[in-house]
């Protein structure tokens, strides 16, 4: 009598589990993602709820541990420091670059043209390096750091620059889901990452 294939280990269910461990994986995503859009309402707190978000996912993804709200709490106090918090003006300059980049899109001023495309392309060059370093593990986690990583890794940095442009389309085109982006973007920058790490 022919047995039944085993399943691999990562598609094996517990005793009454429903669900695969991959779907637990993406419920785990979107929660964290829910909680890193309440952390990130005071602004300047962006960088410190995308790395705990991080923290979170890779602790479920690698280890197992529960995506649990007290979890993801744990890991955004210790990363609420005087230096995240500093860093979390960027976001708002980005959104001020963004705005002036569309006032020269419409204007007709000399070199608009030219202008426009270049701010475009440094925004999203810098949403990619910061959210490339929030998916660092925190001893290694700086701008250098992160730099040097989105250059070394082309394939990385591309994955993350689609990333953060669905993002940006998924939010203006359906504002709603704009909660829910987080997680898929804290997903993204902790996934390039172990795999750049695997690779290296």
């Amino acid at each position: 009598m022919a047995h039944a294939p085993a399943l691999p280990p990562s598609d094996r269910r517990e005793p009454g589990e429903i669900f695969g461990s991959r779907f637990t994986l993406f419920a785990d995503m979107l929660f964290i993602g829910l909680l890193t859009g309440v952390a990130c309402l005071p602004v300047i707190t962006i960088p410190a709820a995308f790395t705990a978000a991080s923290a979170t996912l890779r602790d479920t993804a690698g280890h197992g541990a529960p995506a649990g709200a007290g979890v993801y709490v744990r890991h955004l106090r210790a990363r609420l420091t005087a230096g995240t918090l500093a860093v979390g003006l960027v976001p708002p300059l980005l959104v001020l670059v963004l705005l002036v980049d569309a006032a020269l899109v419409r204007s007709a001023l000399p070199g608009a043209a030219v202008m426009a495309p270049a701010l475009a392309l440094t925004t999203l060059g810098i949403a990619v390096v910061g959210l490339r370093a929030t998916g660092l593990d925190a001893p290694q986690r700086s701008a250098r750091e992160s730099l040097v990583r989105s250059v070394a890794d082309p394939r990385g940095t591309l994955l993350l620059a689609a990333a953060v442009v669905l993002a940006a389309l998924l939010a203006w085109s359906i504002p709603l889901l704009l909660p829910l982006l987080p997680g898929p973007l804290a997903f993204a920058a902790t996934a390039v990452e172990l795999r750049s790490t695997a690779d290296g």
